[in-house]
Order: C-alpha cells, then structure tokens, then sequence
C-alpha cells in the first residue's frame, strides 16, 4: 500500500499502514513519560490494544490502560479515569480507539487538574476560557475506527448522566499534540462498526457542506471527502483486509471533522439526543435519519447537492443523490428507520426538546422549530 504520509492539517498526522510501531517515539517527542493509554472495554481484550502497550512498554513508558468507557461515555466515566490518572501519577494521554474512547481520552487530558466543572466548559461562546490551559495534560489520539474524525476535533462529546444530553466540551487544547492514523488496526472492525463508522464520516461531510454557514475551505473537503466515502465505505464493508479502502475511509474521517467547523446540522441535531436516550450507535443512528432530513432539507439544500452530485459523478441531481444514499444504507444493513432501533413515540417530545437543544441546530439549512423537529422525528419512525 503506497498511501503514506506525514501530514500538519490541521495537527501533525502520522498516517500509514504499520505506522502503530511510532507510538513510543511520539509519546517521547510530546514530552510524555507515564503515559494512560484510554481504550473502551471491548478494544481493551483485543490484540491491537497489546500491541500498543507492549510498545510503549518496550520504551520504557508502561503499559497502564484504563478501559471503563461507555458507548456514550459520561462524566462517572470520565471520573473513574481521572483517578486512575491520578493515582498512577500519569502525564498524558494516549486516546486509543473509536470516538467514543478518543473523546473520553480527551476529557480526562482536560480535566486533571481544572478550577471548574467539565460542564462550565462546554462549547458555548467564550466558556473554553475558564479553563486553566496549563494543566491539560498532552495527548497522542490513534483511531482505530473512521469515522468521528475526533483524532483531529479540538472537542469531545460527554452525555450528561442526569439530564441525558450529550453536550460538546470544546477547547484548543484538545487537539492531540499527534495523531497515529494506521489502516491496518481498523481491519478487524465489525462489519457494523465499519458501516455505522463510516456513514458518520459521511454524516460530517455531507451536514458541513449543506450548511449555510460561509466556509468555502471546509466545503471543499467536506466534497471531496464525501466521494471518499462512496467509492471506499462499501469496499472496505465487503473486503475487510482492504487497506487502500480502510486508508481512505481514515481520510474521509478526518476531513469530514475538519469540514464541520463549517457547521452541523439536524442529523445530529436529531440523532445526539436519541443515542443519550436510548444509547444507540452514533453513526448509525445518523444513517437512519440522514435520508429523511435531506428530504425536509431539501428546498434549501438542492442546488448545492445538485453540484455535489455531478461532481461525485451520480446522474439525476437532488434524487439520484438521495437514490444513492438509500442504496448505500441497504448495502451495509442500515435499520430502515428508528422503530427498527428501538425508539417510540412516546418520548418525540422529550427528544424534540433535547434536539432544539443541542449546538448542531445552528448550522441546519431550515430553521428547527419545536412544530417541525417534532414532525421530523415523526417521519424517521
């Protein structure tokens, strides 16, 4: 596989097939020696995971793990790792696997030693500045899926164990000070993973580019890497070992991340409260709804994904777009809908209200109102 690179967009990226084998050196070079490498449970019995911490500890830099992460990771996560932080005297973070451990890797880097509440700093007007930057604690961020594009995020998500919202925890110190991008540990992926994965790359892409927010850079990328995902996602769902499909959908994770500066908008709107509620695969939950918001987006949005769609080379604009879309979920075994996730109507308006809450509204083409967002929940069931 000749896709191998050293990148600095928009942090240094050590990005290749093999390129594990660096972890030691990267650590060193971000000043870290007793580093915690944050993992979920699953991650943390698997071989991969070994393999990274007979590295570190073959330099020298241990092998202490903490792995109590949940799919929706929440602050009594984060807690228990940073007294695991704590007590193992530990001075940076490796964020190893998924978003949801690349997230609360970063939270625990953030919060090791802050003056205020996790929740004081969430990604609203200038609260990042409550934060004292001197005591985040450095962080070396290896994915070890693609699709949330957290290795290259100056933020992570935690879910409010109260109040069921997943909020935004946002600070410039949050971007690792190195990220590992290596194809081969997201071969042994499952297939769902792969699939939900992928499709939140595609998420990202396709929101940053519909948003109507002006951000002519992010919309660039969030084109070109949504065309990553349709030529790659399927190939790397059908032929696992596949490393130039795995490397490209790594990209097309990252840059769907970068994109999104330009704004999200109400995929995730929709789907960051039903995966707090219901605890449901992120990335698939926004490949259940993204055919049904495009639709309520779509007086606002079909010029521009009629542009999208000549230059992905899809044939029919708006519709055959959507056409693709709904081809592209049935080849990886998408639910149909949310009923088909577990999700009743019983609690649309808790959930319209969770939605109106969350950040992401702000970058929807369409102004979410409390009448519409609950109509369109209606049509995702």
């Amino acid at each position: 596989m000749g896709l191998t690179a050293n990148w600095s967009y928009p942090t240094a990226i050590k990005f290749g097939a093999g390129r594990i084998s660096e972890l030691a050196d990267q650590c060193k070079a971000a000043g870290i020696a007793k580093p915690l490498l944050v993992t979920d449970r699953a991650l943390a019995a698997l071989p991969i995971t070994a393999q990274a911490l007979d590295i570190l500890d073959a330099a020298g830099l241990g092998r202490a793990v903490f792995s109590e992460v949940d799919a929706n990771p929440t602050e009594a996560n984060m807690q228990a790792g940073l007294a695991v932080y704590r007590a193992g005297g530990h001075d940076g973070v490796v964020a190893f696997g998924g978003g949801s451990a690349l997230d609360l890797g970063k939270m625990i880097a953030l919060m090791v030693d802050q003056p205020v509440s996790v929740w004081e700093l969430e990604d609203i007007g200038d609260w990042w500045t409550r934060a004292n930057p001197d005591t985040i604690a450095p962080i070396i961020a290896v994915p070890t899926t693609a699709g949330t594009g957290s290795e290259v995020g100056r933020a992570g998500v935690l879910t409010d164990s109260a109040t069921h919202r997943k909020k935004i925890i946002f600070h410039p110190k949050l971007m690792p000070a190195v990220t590992i991008c290596d194809p081969q540990l997201t071969v042994g992926m499952p297939a769902f993973i792969t699939a939900g994965t992928g499709m939140d790359a595609l998420a990202h892409c396709l929101e940053a580019y519909c948003s109507p927010h002006y951000h002519p850079m992010s919309q660039g990328i969030a084109l070109e890497g949504m065309r990553l995902v349709f030529e790659n996602l399927p190939r790397a769902y059908a032929t696992p070992d596949d490393l130039d499909a795995r490397a490209n959908m790594m990209s097309a994770a990252a840059m769907g991340a970068v994109a999104f500066q330009k704004g999200l908008g109400a995929i995730h709107a929709l789907s960051h409260p039903i995966g707090a509620v219901y605890n449901t695969h992120h990335g698939t939950t926004n490949a259940v709804v993204m055919p049904m918001v495009l639709e309520f987006n779509r007086p606002a949005i079909e010029a521009r994904i009629d542009r999208a769609a000549a230059y992905l080379g899809i044939e029919g604009g708006f519709a055959g777009f959507m056409a693709r879309i709904m081809a592209l979920r049935e080849s990886l075994s998408i639910p149909a809908n949310l009923s088909a996730m577990g999700v009743s109507a019983d609690r649309l308006d808790e959930l319209t209200e969770m939605a109106l809450l969350d950040p992401s509204c702000g970058g929807n083409p369409i102004e979410l109102t409390r009448e519409n967002t609950r109509a369109l929940f209606e049509s995702c069931l």
